[in-house]
């Protein structure tokens, strides 16, 4: 199988030749390939001046390195949404130094291969100074708040339909609801605020044609149920520091959504070489069989980790991968 055809297999509750994988970030290229995926000082601004030429060869070379780096590490989806070097794609328009990437990157890998982008807009958790606020407006202007979620979600929807026809294949709706006790809001009040605006977002993904995965950190549990009617193609994270077993998550859900992730990010950081073995060898033991499994860390490979630690996990991935 190519890896787009394995992807899209999990992502449909098939089972595939083996497990895939991928990440939602890569953040090591530098400590494991010589070099970051993006040359470093290099600004959107410093590519908008280049002359075309220039442009295309700089944006060519961006897109070869991409191809080896994600290549070597054998992922089926490759993150574009971090590729910050040119302006993002927003609800009415994708940059032009975009498509050209995604062209290149597209014909490199022969189109054997997904990408993905964010194409979220829900309400997230709020920071430290709008915390206040958006929770005094849902009892003083719920209408208003709910006026605002159709705003956002309307956005998204617009900015996934060109990213769809750009020949991106896979959204990640990235917003964060869950802190490690829980959803920062109880469960009624997310079916008021967020279940029905990303609802919306998914359908009219999957009306595009997109897969539509799903991202939030933290403990999910109490909205586990909300989550899966808006009916993603996947879950991801399945927050183990949170305390979410990816083993009950596929009791509970295996037969209505793909899971991806739940290896132990802090264990890759600050545990012991046989803690990633233990957290990689469960989530394959337990998510894998019957399909609909996609493998990864429980964040993402982040700055910092000890590039040996994710090596590890997909060393156990590659052992344990094969149906």
């Amino acid at each position: 199988m190519t890896h787009k055809e394995r992807a899209a297999a999990a992502l449909t509750l098939q089972i595939p030749d083996h497990v895939p994988t991928f990440e939602l970030d890569f953040q090591l290229a530098e400590e494991m390939f010589g070099k970051p995926l993006f040359p470093a000082g290099l600004t959107p601004a410093d590519i908008s001046r280049m002359s075309r030429p220039q442009k295309e060869k700089t944006l060519y070379e961006m897109a070869q390195y991409t191809a080896h780096v994600y290549g070597q590490l054998d992922y089926s989806i490759i993150p574009l949404h971090h590729a910050c070097l040119f302006e993002q794609p927003s609800e009415d328009r994708l940059p032009e130094e975009f498509l050209l990437f995604v062209k290149y990157l597209r014909d490199i890998t022969e189109d054997k291969v997904f990408f993905t982008c964010h194409g979220d807009g829900t309400f997230a958790i709020p920071g430290g100074d709008g915390m206040y606020e958006f929770a005094y407006r849902t009892v003083d202007d719920p209408d208003g708040l709910k006026a605002e979620a159709q705003q956002k979600a309307d956005a998204a929807i617009r900015r996934n339909k060109l990213l769809a026809e750009a020949g991106i294949e896979v959204l990640i709706l990235c917003d964060d609801y869950c802190y490690n006790t829980g959803p920062f809001l109880s469960p009624a009040m997310f079916r008021e605020f967020i279940q029905p605006y990303l609802y919306q977002i998914i359908q009219e993904a999957k009306a595009n044609g997109q897969f539509a995965i799903k991202h939030t950190d933290g403990n999910i549990m109490p909205i586990l149920d909300q989550l899966v009617e808006c009916q993603p193609h996947a879950l991801h994270s399945i927050d183990p520091m949170a305390g979410v077993d990816i083993r009950e998550v596929k009791r509970l859900y295996g037969d209505k959504v793909c899971l991806c992730g739940n290896v132990h990010c802090a264990a890759m950081q600050t545990g012991t070489e046989q803690d990633v073995i233990d957290s990689a060898e469960y989530c394959l033991t337990h998510a894998k069989p019957g399909g609909g499994y996609i493998f990864c860390t429980s964040n993402v490979p982040f700055k910092g980790m000890p590039p040996e630690r994710y090596q590890l996990a997909l060393d156990v991935w590659k052992r344990m991968r094969d149906y």
